[in-house]
């Protein structure tokens, strides 16, 4: 750890030199890291990436680049905002990746000691520890060849996997059905209990693992079921094959899941795009998260049954009301609590202090998924 943290302070030293020689001349501090005192690491902090110097034009509106979408685009702003795990299905082209992309967009620096975790796991990954390294939040994208050891970690020499090197950050798994089951599967415990415990012959280790998961695929195999535009080519029972490689358990670990439409052309060429605010947005979720952690000193993704019930304080009419809505849908017991959740976080969004019905509404609309229920069903 003190050679991470000497590692830090020698890019800290750096950027201070080569800033002063431009002081003179002007300087953007986009992205930049504020003085880290060597005798006190604690003070490491991080500014905000993407609020450069010039204020003017990181508060102008810009043009909106994903048309049409707006209730998915709601959706990839609550999981930024509580942190929750969010899958996206949807035909060729509709935005999922987008989406995605907007969801890292939007989400805050690292606090002080998350940057030292993320700089102790890539040393002990052997990878790079410089700040520029270690400040932003990571982003981790794995092929869907990837195995489980190169997933969770181990290996001859103890390394982390995919999962610890996205601690603290996102683990993005695109053509989430193409991933071997076992390898999803695998990936339960660590959504839950937020690290790994690796036993082999001659080690055991326990790797950090707390990410947020996002994941994007196709609703069947030529990606058009349901699609009100094209229609399916896929034979008698292909469509249900192809889910069945998503297993039930697995996909209750997501908070999130969204079911996309693709655009009319009409929409695509002719519908005009809206104005939207990053600085705006960013901020939004910065003051979510903030009053999160000001309740319970985490995000509501990481609040447990008791924790949940606290900071929801539903009435009784709406517990009888949510109970008998999700008997109807066949929700299991954790994706009750994943409802509650998204709820919460609803409602933080909104300042609001009580959990209204009509945020309840919303976080199972956000979770009432024909894929989950046959996921489900066939698992």
């Amino acid at each position: 750890l003190l050679d991470i943290v000497s590692a830090l302070n020698q890019d800290r030293i750096a950027n201070t030199a080569n800033t002063a020689n431009t002081a003179n001349t002007g300087r953007n501090t986009q992205g930049s890291v504020e003085e880290l005192a060597p005798s006190s690491p604690s003070n490491f902090r991080v500014a905000m990436p993407g609020l450069g110097a010039n204020t003017e034009q990181a508060q102008a509106a810009v043009p909106d680049e994903i048309k049409g979408q707006g209730f998915a685009k709601l959706a990839i702003k609550t999981a930024a905002a509580g942190g929750h795990n969010i899958l996206l299905v949807g035909p060729p082209g509709c935005g999922k990746t987008l989406l995605a992309n907007r969801l890292l967009d939007l989400l805050p620096a690292l606090t002080s000691d998350q940057a030292m975790e993320v700089a102790t796991i890539r040393s002990a990954a052997q990878l790079d520890v410089s700040a520029s390294s270690c400040t932003n939040r990571p982003v981790r994208m794995p092929h869907h060849s990837a195995t489980a050891v190169s997933m969770l970690g181990g290996g001859q020499k103890a390394m982390p996997g995919e999962i610890s090197l996205a601690h603290q950050g996102v683990l993005f798994l695109d053509e989430l059905t193409e991933f071997k089951k076992t390898v999803l599967d695998s990936l339960r415990e660590p959504l839950e209990s937020g690290e790994i415990y690796i036993t082999r012959a001659n080690y055991r280790i326990r790797f950090p693992a707390n990410f947020q998961l996002v994941a994007a695929m196709n609703p069947c195999p030529c990606g058009y079921a349901g699609d009100v535009r094209r229609q399916c080519r896929c034979g008698e029972g292909a469509a249900q094959r192809y889910l069945s490689k998503l297993s039930g358990p697995f996909l209750d670990r997501f908070d999130i899941v969204i079911e996309l439409q693709g655009l009319s052309q009409s929409q695509l060429l002719v519908q005009q795009p809206i104005q939207r605010n990053p600085l705006v947005e960013r901020q939004a979720i910065a003051d979510c998260r903030g009053r999160q952690s000001a309740r319970a000193a985490k995000l509501n993704n990481q609040l447990t049954a008791s924790e949940l019930e606290l900071s929801c304080n539903l009435t009784q009419a709406q517990k009888l009301s949510l109970a008998e809505q999700i008997e109807a849908l066949g929700m299991s017991s954790r994706a009750t609590h994943r409802v509650l959740k998204v709820a919460r976080t609803l409602a933080d969004l909104e300042c609001s202090e009580r959990v209204e019905t009509a945020h309840l509404q919303k976080a199972l609309l956000l979770r009432r998924s024909g894929l989950v229920c046959q996921a489900t069903e066939s698992d």
